[in-house]
């Protein structure tokens, strides 16, 4: 089961689907097995980067499922929705198939600190004994949340045990958390999202690892392992490696489209696609992806 502990990388995973946009059944093996042999030591699915939206519930089913039955890493399912009898019905399914744990992000029609703090007790008391995760991605779900606010709701549910922390601007955020536990506050797992833009920062702020989407899991691992390492240098050293192609895989809109090409490219999944409605990759997209990849790898062949 998830727990406070949990460090490391928890990459959200997209969701494989074949051209014509049903589900790619056989992709979900090799992605699972290509995330792991990449550094992964768990997995998110049915993110936001995971299209978990265009989803059917049973489509959703099937790719807990599947995910779960054929990974040896921790697996957290988002059961993010607008009614709690949804939340629990999936939250539930995950947890029988095996799940270590759900992740919920707020509504956005949650405005002040009052409603943000009572909605996640009430998503505490229908999860009851189910770890859980809170989502902290206020560019998307317009909900900002203070250090303040996610005090109070770790003090107030002792099931919520880590944040997936996607503040932009958010460093000051984890630092003011780590002082507060210093202080004696609960102390929660932090995982981070945001592309891994932010990644050797957020690591020497206090985070325990990374929670996201990046398609080079391998460098988002030996980033955490480097900074814990007390490595500083050599993590800066390799992320700059891999900037230009965060930075490029990071646009709004774009960047899932981007990640799954890049994914497609290096075998972990069958096909690009991405369910529709979604933007297509023109020519000259791939071809500065490419460019990118390419810049990469001969950085990368040259520094070993």
């Amino acid at each position: 089961m998830l727990d406070e502990t949990a460090k490391g990388v928890f990459t959200i995973a997209v969701t494989p689907f074949l051209p014509d946009g049903a589900l790619d059944e056989a992709s979900i093996d090799s992605m699972v097995a290509f995330y792991e042999d990449k550094g992964a030591t768990g997995l998110t699915i049915l993110g936001m980067m995971g299209e978990a939206g265009k989803l059917s519930a049973e489509e959703s089913v099937t790719v807990v499922r599947r995910v779960i039955a054929r990974a040896s890493v921790p697996i957290v399912v988002g059961v993010s929705a607008p009614g709690l009898a949804a939340i629990r019905a999936l939250a539930d399914t995950a947890m029988e198939a095996g799940a270590a744990g759900v992740m919920v992000a707020p509504p956005a029609a949650l405005r002040t600190d009052d409603q943000i703090t009572g909605y996640f007790r009430n998503v505490s008391e229908t999860l009851g004994k189910t770890p859980w995760v809170l989502q902290d991605f206020p560019l998307v779900t317009g909900v900002q949340m203070s250090p303040k606010v996610c005090l109070q709701i770790f003090a107030e549910n002792p099931s919520c045990v880590m944040l997936k922390h996607e503040d932009w601007p958010g460093l000051e955020k984890i630092s003011a958390l780590r002082r507060a536990e210093a202080e004696g506050a609960r102390r929660v797992s932090i995982l981070c999202g945001n592309g891994a833009q932010f990644l050797p920062e957020e690591m020497l702020r206090g985070a325990d690892g990374a929670m996201t989407g990046f398609a080079y899991p391998e460098m988002m691992a030996e980033i955490v392992r480097l900074t814990g390492a007390g490595e500083v240098e050599a993590a800066r050293d390799l992320f700059d490696i891999y900037l230009p192609l965060v930075r490029y895989e990071s646009q709004p809109g774009l960047g899932l489209a981007i990640r799954k090409y890049t994914l497609a490219r290096r075998g972990a999944i069958a096909h690009p696609t991405v369910r529709k409605p979604a933007p297509a990759l023109s020519d000259a997209t791939i071809a500065e992806v490419e460019a990118l990849i390419a810049r990469q790898e001969g950085r990368l062949s040259a520094r070993t």
